[in-house]
């Protein structure tokens, strides 16, 4: 479900698999256990400081006590908090590098969508690797809006590698999962400065999809 990747006193960093939920759902997946209940069994008390989505793998960061949790929750919310990922999309991406500045409003059945009276969502992105028929990239949202990146990138024309929901859904389900990876988090906590990359795993994975 996860790997540890780092733990103190106040709080865990972790990387999820793709497929597992980050914190208990509703309707057709209430009875999926999922990573936060898998934590608060180990350490009976636990508080989520963000979440992705269940197909998304990487980084998570949750807190071991209340006051880390509000401290760490704040910093998201004044965007004091690096994050990034990578993404595999489909099609050669011409441009570097790219900001996306498109609001996102839901438009039902889970979907999220590019909407001028939805709320406002900012991801710039930089191609680190061109491949025959892909791209891959590091996405960097600016705001926290639900599944932005994925929507983004759609609405640009290079939906992600894998993603059910946004894109040509016959060739979606020639993939195995969706090929987006939380791969860096960085930040300031109790005087010290934190930076976590995970995305070696990930990069396996690539080069497995890429040889369908």
């Amino acid at each position: 479900m996860y790997r540890v990747i780092y733990e103190e006193t106040d709080f865990i960093v972790l990387s999820k698999y793709a497929g597992f939920l980050s914190i208990k759902a509703r309707g057709s997946l209430s009875n999926e256990i999922s990573v936060f209940d898998d934590l608060k069994k180990r350490y009976n008390k636990i508080y989520i400081v963000h979440r992705l989505d269940k197909d998304t793998s990487g980084i998570m960061l949750f807190a071991k006590n209340k006051s880390s949790h509000k401290i760490l929750c704040g910093l998201f919310e004044s965007k004091s908090i690096d994050k990034r990922y990578l993404a595999l999309v489909f099609g050669d991406i011409k441009s570097d590098s790219f900001k996306v500045e498109k609001s996102i409003k839901e438009f039902g059945s889970g979907r999220m969508g590019v909407s001028s009276d939805g709320k406002n969502a900012v991801t710039e992105f930089s191609v680190v690797k061109r491949f025959d028929k892909y791209t891959l990239i590091e996405a960097k949202p600016i705001t926290g809006k639900r599944h932005q990146i994925r929507v983004h990138l759609y609405w640009y024309g290079n939906p992600i590698v894998g993603d059910k929901l946004y894109g040509d859904i016959s060739k979606q389900k020639e993939y195995k999962r969706m090929m987006l990876h939380s791969s860096y988090l960085s930040f300031s906590y109790g005087g010290n400065t934190y930076k976590f990359r995970d995305e070696d795993e990930f990069l396996k994975e690539i080069y497995k999809t890429i040889n369908l």
